[in-house]
């Protein structure tokens, strides 16, 4: 051990105070670059399974229905008619899907048959983050 100035040092090896705060201010530094860009990502990826949802998943149950039964749901039967089999429902070869279609906020998707954006087949469409009808809302029309 080596004394300085009449005091002994012990080899002591750590971190300073100084040099704690300098990687505390890269990292927040860091964080404060990289967050803005995480933010809002979460509701992208709501909407785009919301998306998925309508324009395949459950379009598909429901083109299946209606190849086999000759017309989609009624708007009464909803997408019931895709887990269990309507009284209706001629030739039912379900479930079409294998739970409840809930959208990414947890409600229920909105279906009407005939629609009254496509009158040939159905509306199906989710009240988005608000479960409000408005600009938000995920749908199978455009």
């Amino acid at each position: 051990m080596r004394e300085h100035a009449g005091l002994q040092k012990d080899n002591i090896h750590g971190f300073t105070l100084i040099e704690l705060m300098l990687v505390v201010i890269i990292i927040g530094a860091l964080v404060a670059m990289v967050m803005p860009r995480l933010a809002g990502r979460g509701e992208q990826a709501r909407v785009a399974a919301a998306k998925a949802d309508i324009q395949t998943n459950i379009a598909t149950a429901l083109k299946l229905y209606e190849l086999d039964n000759g017309g989609f749901p009624s708007t009464e039967e909803g997408l019931n008619a895709l887990l269990s089999k309507p009284s209706s429902a001629a030739s039912w070869n379900g479930p079409y899907l294998e739970r409840r279609p809930l959208d990414p906020w947890g409600r229920e998707y909105n279906y009407k048959s005939p629609g009254e954006h496509r009158p040939a087949d159905y509306d199906l469409y989710s009240l988005g983050k608000d479960g409000v009808e408005n600009d938000d809302d995920v749908h199978n029309w455009e």
